[in-house]
Protein backbone atom coordinates (compact mmCIF):
# COMPACT_ATOMS: atom_id res chain seq x y z
CA UNK A 1 0.00 0.00 0.00
CA UNK A 2 1.31 3.44 -0.95
CA UNK A 3 0.67 6.58 1.09
CA UNK A 4 0.61 9.94 -0.69
CA UNK A 5 1.07 12.78 1.78
CA UNK A 6 3.31 12.58 4.85
CA UNK A 7 1.49 15.10 7.01
CA UNK A 8 -0.30 14.40 10.28
CA UNK A 9 -3.05 12.21 8.82
CA UNK A 10 -0.70 10.48 6.38
CA UNK A 11 1.58 9.50 9.26
CA UNK A 12 -1.42 8.30 11.26
CA UNK A 13 -2.30 6.01 8.36
CA UNK A 14 1.30 4.80 8.04
CA UNK A 15 1.38 3.90 11.73
CA UNK A 16 -1.72 1.77 11.31
CA UNK A 17 -0.45 0.11 8.15
CA UNK A 18 2.63 -0.88 10.13
CA UNK A 19 0.40 -2.45 12.81
CA UNK A 20 -1.83 -4.30 10.33
CA UNK A 21 -1.60 -7.92 9.24
CA UNK A 22 -3.67 -7.09 6.14
CA UNK A 23 -1.28 -4.81 4.27
CA UNK A 24 2.34 -3.70 3.88
CA UNK A 25 3.60 -0.16 3.30
CA UNK A 26 5.11 0.10 -0.18
CA UNK A 27 6.38 3.64 0.15
CA UNK A 28 5.61 7.32 0.65
CA UNK A 29 5.02 10.01 -1.98
CA UNK A 30 5.39 13.59 -0.80
CA UNK A 31 7.36 16.59 -2.12
CA UNK A 32 7.95 18.01 1.36
CA UNK A 33 11.50 18.60 2.58
CA UNK A 34 11.21 16.14 5.47
CA UNK A 35 9.29 13.41 3.67
CA UNK A 36 12.39 11.54 2.45
CA UNK A 37 13.78 11.41 5.99
CA UNK A 38 10.42 10.19 7.28
CA UNK A 39 10.23 7.42 4.66
CA UNK A 40 13.80 6.37 5.42
CA UNK A 41 12.87 6.08 9.08
CA UNK A 42 10.12 3.67 8.09
CA UNK A 43 12.49 1.74 5.85
CA UNK A 44 10.43 2.34 2.69
CA UNK A 45 11.07 4.13 -0.62
CA UNK A 46 10.26 7.80 -1.09
CA UNK A 47 9.07 9.60 -4.21
CA UNK A 48 8.42 13.27 -4.76
CA UNK A 49 5.61 12.77 -7.30
CA UNK A 50 2.64 10.45 -7.04
CA UNK A 51 2.82 9.42 -10.70
CA UNK A 52 6.44 8.27 -10.28
CA UNK A 53 5.49 6.34 -7.15
CA UNK A 54 2.61 4.59 -8.93
CA UNK A 55 4.86 3.57 -11.81
CA UNK A 56 7.68 2.32 -9.59
CA UNK A 57 5.84 0.73 -6.67
CA UNK A 58 2.82 -0.60 -8.59
CA UNK A 59 0.80 -0.73 -5.35
CA UNK A 60 -2.48 -2.60 -4.87
CA UNK A 61 -3.95 0.40 -3.07
CA UNK A 62 -3.20 4.04 -2.35
CA UNK A 63 -4.11 6.25 0.60
CA UNK A 64 -4.37 9.87 -0.51
CA UNK A 65 -3.62 12.11 2.48
CA UNK A 66 -2.67 15.07 0.30
CA UNK A 67 -4.08 18.63 0.53
CA UNK A 68 -7.78 18.86 -0.37
CA UNK A 69 -7.08 20.54 -3.71
CA UNK A 70 -5.09 17.47 -4.84
CA UNK A 71 -7.60 14.78 -3.84
CA UNK A 72 -9.36 14.46 -7.19
CA UNK A 73 -6.18 14.79 -9.26
CA UNK A 74 -4.52 12.00 -7.26
CA UNK A 75 -7.58 9.76 -7.31
CA UNK A 76 -7.91 10.11 -11.08
CA UNK A 77 -4.24 9.11 -11.52
CA UNK A 78 -4.88 5.95 -9.48
CA UNK A 79 -8.13 5.15 -11.29
CA UNK A 80 -6.32 5.42 -14.63
CA UNK A 81 -4.07 2.57 -13.45
CA UNK A 82 -6.92 0.53 -11.98
CA UNK A 83 -5.65 1.03 -8.42
CA UNK A 84 -8.10 1.16 -5.49
CA UNK A 85 -7.94 4.41 -3.51
CA UNK A 86 -8.74 5.69 -0.05
CA UNK A 87 -9.25 9.45 -0.45
CA UNK A 88 -9.16 11.54 2.70
CA UNK A 89 -12.14 13.77 3.38
CA UNK A 90 -13.39 16.07 2.11
CA UNK A 91 -13.55 14.13 -1.12
CA UNK A 92 -12.85 17.35 -3.07
CA UNK A 93 -12.59 21.07 -2.45
CA UNK A 94 -15.45 21.96 -4.82
CA UNK A 95 -18.67 20.26 -5.81
CA UNK A 96 -17.68 20.33 -9.49
CA UNK A 97 -14.48 18.40 -8.76
CA UNK A 98 -16.37 15.90 -6.60
CA UNK A 99 -18.86 15.24 -9.40
CA UNK A 100 -15.97 14.82 -11.83
CA UNK A 101 -14.62 12.08 -9.58
CA UNK A 102 -18.06 10.49 -9.22
CA UNK A 103 -18.22 10.18 -13.01
CA UNK A 104 -14.73 8.66 -13.25
CA UNK A 105 -15.46 6.09 -10.53
CA UNK A 106 -18.78 5.04 -12.00
CA UNK A 107 -17.33 4.76 -15.52
CA UNK A 108 -14.24 2.79 -14.47
CA UNK A 109 -15.57 0.57 -11.71
CA UNK A 110 -12.35 1.11 -9.73
CA UNK A 111 -13.27 1.16 -6.03
CA UNK A 112 -12.71 4.44 -4.18
CA UNK A 113 -13.27 4.69 -0.43
CA UNK A 114 -13.59 8.14 1.13
CA UNK A 115 -12.00 8.56 4.54
CA UNK A 116 -14.97 9.55 6.65
CA UNK A 117 -13.48 7.45 9.41
CA UNK A 118 -16.26 8.14 11.91
CA UNK A 119 -18.47 5.83 9.83
CA UNK A 120 -16.24 3.08 11.24
CA UNK A 121 -16.85 4.17 14.83
CA UNK A 122 -18.40 1.51 17.07
CA UNK A 123 -20.43 4.18 18.88
CA UNK A 124 -21.84 5.56 15.63
CA UNK A 125 -22.65 2.05 14.42
CA UNK A 126 -24.51 1.29 17.66
CA UNK A 127 -26.42 4.55 17.41
CA UNK A 128 -27.41 3.91 13.80
CA UNK A 129 -28.55 0.38 14.66
CA UNK A 130 -30.74 1.69 17.50
CA UNK A 131 -32.31 4.37 15.32
CA UNK A 132 -32.94 1.89 12.50
CA UNK A 133 -34.66 -0.46 14.97
CA UNK A 134 -37.44 2.09 15.44
CA UNK A 135 -36.97 2.39 19.20
CA UNK A 136 -37.11 6.20 18.93
CA UNK A 137 -40.27 6.16 16.83
CA UNK A 138 -40.46 8.74 14.05
CA UNK A 139 -37.57 11.18 14.16
CA UNK A 140 -38.61 14.75 14.92
CA UNK A 141 -35.53 16.66 16.12
CA UNK A 142 -31.74 16.49 15.98
CA UNK A 143 -29.45 18.66 18.10
CA UNK A 144 -25.71 18.71 17.56
CA UNK A 145 -22.58 20.61 18.44
CA UNK A 146 -18.91 20.84 17.65
CA UNK A 147 -17.83 23.29 20.33
CA UNK A 148 -14.11 23.34 21.04
CA UNK A 149 -11.29 25.84 21.54
CA UNK A 150 -8.32 25.84 19.19
CA UNK A 151 -5.32 27.39 20.96
CA UNK A 152 -3.41 30.34 19.53
CA UNK A 153 -0.56 28.02 18.56
CA UNK A 154 -2.89 26.30 16.05
CA UNK A 155 -2.97 29.53 14.04
CA UNK A 156 0.61 30.61 14.73
CA UNK A 157 1.95 27.30 13.31
CA UNK A 158 -0.05 27.75 10.08
CA UNK A 159 -1.14 31.37 9.50
CA UNK A 160 -3.22 30.31 6.45
CA UNK A 161 -5.75 28.94 8.93
CA UNK A 162 -6.76 32.55 9.67
CA UNK A 163 -7.48 33.34 6.02
CA UNK A 164 -10.30 32.80 3.53
CA UNK A 165 -10.46 29.21 2.41
CA UNK A 166 -10.01 28.01 5.96
CA UNK A 167 -12.23 28.30 9.06
CA UNK A 168 -14.30 25.72 10.94
CA UNK A 169 -16.94 25.37 8.19
CA UNK A 170 -14.46 24.15 5.60
CA UNK A 171 -12.02 22.51 8.01
CA UNK A 172 -14.32 20.77 10.49
CA UNK A 173 -17.98 20.77 9.45
CA UNK A 174 -17.79 18.08 6.76
CA UNK A 175 -17.21 15.53 9.57
CA UNK A 176 -20.37 16.72 11.31
CA UNK A 177 -22.55 16.78 8.20
CA UNK A 178 -21.53 13.21 7.50
CA UNK A 179 -22.34 12.17 11.08
CA UNK A 180 -25.74 13.88 10.95
CA UNK A 181 -26.55 12.14 7.68
CA UNK A 182 -25.56 8.80 9.20
CA UNK A 183 -27.78 9.40 12.24
CA UNK A 184 -30.81 11.10 10.74
CA UNK A 185 -30.73 10.71 6.95
CA UNK A 186 -30.34 13.12 4.06
CA UNK A 187 -30.28 16.89 4.64
CA UNK A 188 -32.57 18.82 2.32
CA UNK A 189 -32.05 22.41 3.42
CA UNK A 190 -29.84 24.51 5.69
CA UNK A 191 -29.80 28.06 6.98
CA UNK A 192 -26.74 29.44 8.71
CA UNK A 193 -25.39 32.52 10.46
CA UNK A 194 -21.66 32.98 10.98
CA UNK A 195 -19.61 35.33 13.12
CA UNK A 196 -15.94 36.23 13.47
CA UNK A 197 -16.56 38.55 16.41
CA UNK A 198 -14.36 36.74 18.91
CA UNK A 199 -11.09 36.39 16.97
CA UNK A 200 -11.64 38.95 14.22
CA UNK A 201 -10.00 36.74 11.58
CA UNK A 202 -11.19 37.00 7.96
CA UNK A 203 -12.87 33.60 8.51
CA UNK A 204 -15.68 32.68 10.87
CA UNK A 205 -15.09 31.33 14.36
CA UNK A 206 -18.71 30.52 15.29
CA UNK A 207 -21.65 29.27 13.22
CA UNK A 208 -25.30 28.58 14.03
CA UNK A 209 -27.05 26.19 11.63
CA UNK A 210 -30.66 25.12 11.13
CA UNK A 211 -31.33 21.95 9.16
CA UNK A 212 -34.31 20.30 7.49
CA UNK A 213 -33.99 16.56 6.91
CA UNK A 214 -35.65 14.66 4.07
CA UNK A 215 -37.69 12.60 6.57
CA UNK A 216 -39.29 15.76 7.98
CA UNK A 217 -37.14 16.06 11.10
CA UNK A 218 -35.63 19.44 11.95
CA UNK A 219 -32.21 20.05 13.40
CA UNK A 220 -29.95 22.64 14.96
CA UNK A 221 -26.18 22.63 15.11
CA UNK A 222 -23.65 24.91 16.83
CA UNK A 223 -20.09 25.03 15.52
CA UNK A 224 -17.29 27.04 17.10
CA UNK A 225 -13.53 26.70 17.32
CA UNK A 226 -13.31 29.38 20.02
CA UNK A 227 -15.77 27.91 22.53
CA UNK A 228 -14.24 26.58 25.76
CA UNK A 229 -16.39 23.44 25.77
CA UNK A 230 -16.10 19.67 25.54
CA UNK A 231 -19.21 19.19 23.39
CA UNK A 232 -17.38 17.95 20.33
CA UNK A 233 -16.92 14.47 18.87
CA UNK A 234 -13.19 14.39 19.49
CA UNK A 235 -13.59 15.29 23.17
CA UNK A 236 -16.51 12.94 23.90
CA UNK A 237 -15.91 9.82 21.79
CA UNK A 238 -12.49 8.93 23.22
CA UNK A 239 -11.31 7.55 19.88
CA UNK A 240 -8.29 9.83 19.53
CA UNK A 241 -5.89 9.97 22.47
CA UNK A 242 -4.64 13.39 21.36
CA UNK A 243 -7.78 14.97 22.82
CA UNK A 244 -8.77 15.10 26.49
CA UNK A 245 -11.96 13.09 26.95
CA UNK A 246 -15.17 14.04 28.76
CA UNK A 247 -17.02 10.72 29.14
CA UNK A 248 -20.12 12.36 30.63
CA UNK A 249 -20.86 14.71 27.73
CA UNK A 250 -22.60 14.06 24.41
CA UNK A 251 -22.44 16.09 21.22
CA UNK A 252 -25.58 14.80 19.45
CA UNK A 253 -29.14 14.18 20.61
CA UNK A 254 -31.49 12.40 18.21
CA UNK A 255 -35.15 12.56 19.28
CA UNK A 256 -38.19 10.73 18.01
CA UNK A 257 -41.79 10.62 19.21
CA UNK A 258 -41.02 7.55 21.35
CA UNK A 259 -37.55 8.30 22.72
CA UNK A 260 -34.19 10.03 22.44
CA UNK A 261 -30.60 8.88 22.01
CA UNK A 262 -27.51 10.83 23.09
CA UNK A 263 -24.33 10.16 21.09
CA UNK A 264 -21.61 9.06 21.76
CA UNK A 265 -22.64 8.28 25.37
CA UNK A 266 -25.43 6.09 23.91
CA UNK A 267 -27.83 7.08 26.67
CA UNK A 268 -31.24 5.90 25.47
CA UNK A 269 -34.45 7.27 26.97
CA UNK A 270 -37.76 5.77 25.86
CA UNK A 271 -41.40 6.11 26.81
CA UNK A 272 -42.62 3.49 29.27
CA UNK A 273 -46.25 3.42 28.25
CA UNK A 274 -48.15 3.28 24.96
CA UNK A 275 -47.99 7.06 24.75
CA UNK A 276 -45.02 9.28 25.57
CA UNK A 277 -45.82 11.97 28.13
CA UNK A 278 -43.78 14.62 29.90
CA UNK A 279 -45.77 13.83 33.03
CA UNK A 280 -44.33 10.30 33.14
CA UNK A 281 -40.74 9.16 33.81
CA UNK A 282 -38.89 7.59 30.90
CA UNK A 283 -37.02 4.30 30.75
CA UNK A 284 -33.29 5.09 30.91
CA UNK A 285 -30.49 2.81 29.72
CA UNK A 286 -27.01 2.80 28.17
CA UNK A 287 -26.35 0.92 24.98
CA UNK A 288 -23.07 -0.93 24.68
CA UNK A 289 -20.25 -0.23 22.24
CA UNK A 290 -16.65 -1.31 22.70
CA UNK A 291 -14.20 1.55 22.23
CA UNK A 292 -12.04 0.96 19.16
CA UNK A 293 -9.84 2.85 16.73
CA UNK A 294 -11.97 3.84 13.71
CA UNK A 295 -8.89 4.59 11.59
CA UNK A 296 -7.64 1.04 12.11
CA UNK A 297 -11.10 -0.36 11.35
CA UNK A 298 -11.23 1.80 8.23
CA UNK A 299 -7.82 0.47 7.11
CA UNK A 300 -8.93 -3.14 7.50
CA UNK A 301 -12.07 -2.33 5.51
CA UNK A 302 -9.95 -0.70 2.80
CA UNK A 303 -7.84 -3.86 2.58
CA UNK A 304 -11.07 -5.78 1.89
CA UNK A 305 -12.04 -3.18 -0.71
CA UNK A 306 -8.66 -3.64 -2.43
CA UNK A 307 -9.24 -7.40 -2.53
CA UNK A 308 -12.71 -6.68 -4.01
CA UNK A 309 -14.31 -8.51 -1.08
CA UNK A 310 -16.41 -5.52 -0.01
CA UNK A 311 -17.80 -2.39 -1.62
CA UNK A 312 -16.58 0.89 -0.09
CA UNK A 313 -18.58 1.78 3.01
CA UNK A 314 -18.37 5.44 1.98
CA UNK A 315 -18.31 5.85 -1.78
CA UNK A 316 -17.60 9.04 -3.71
CA UNK A 317 -21.25 9.83 -4.48
CA UNK A 318 -22.12 9.34 -0.80
CA UNK A 319 -19.26 11.57 0.36
CA UNK A 320 -20.26 14.20 -2.19
CA UNK A 321 -23.59 14.59 -0.39
CA UNK A 322 -21.76 15.45 2.83
CA UNK A 323 -19.59 17.94 0.94
CA UNK A 324 -22.71 19.39 -0.69
CA UNK A 325 -24.36 19.98 2.70
CA UNK A 326 -21.18 21.59 4.04
CA UNK A 327 -20.84 23.94 1.07
CA UNK A 328 -24.54 24.81 1.41
CA UNK A 329 -23.87 25.97 4.98
CA UNK A 330 -21.00 28.18 3.79
CA UNK A 331 -23.15 29.66 1.03
CA UNK A 332 -26.13 30.21 3.31
CA UNK A 333 -23.95 32.07 5.82
CA UNK A 334 -22.49 34.22 3.03
CA UNK A 335 -25.84 35.00 1.40
CA UNK A 336 -27.96 35.26 4.52
CA UNK A 337 -30.68 32.97 3.17
CA UNK A 338 -31.70 29.28 3.25
CA UNK A 339 -29.98 26.95 0.80
CA UNK A 340 -31.36 23.73 -0.64
CA UNK A 341 -28.56 21.17 -0.54
CA UNK A 342 -29.59 19.69 -3.90
CA UNK A 343 -29.57 23.12 -5.55
CA UNK A 344 -25.90 23.88 -5.04
CA UNK A 345 -24.31 25.00 -8.28
CA UNK A 346 -21.84 22.48 -9.67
Amino acid sequence: MLIAGAGVIGRAHAQRVGASASCVLAGVADPGARAAEYAAGLGVPHWIELEAALAAARPDGVILATPNTLHVQGALACIARGIAVLVEKPVADTLAEALRLVDAVERSGVPVLVGHHRRHSAAMAAAREAIDSGVLGRLVAVQGSALFHKPASYFDEAPWRREKGSGPILNNLVHEMDNLRMLAGEIDEVQAMASNARRGHPVEDTVSISLRFANGALGSFMLSDVAASTRSWEQTAGENAAYARDETEACYLVSGDRGSLAVPTLRLQTARGPEASWFEPMRDQRLGARLSDPLQRQLEHFASVIRREQAPLVGVRDATRSLQATLAVAESAARGCPMRCDKMAA
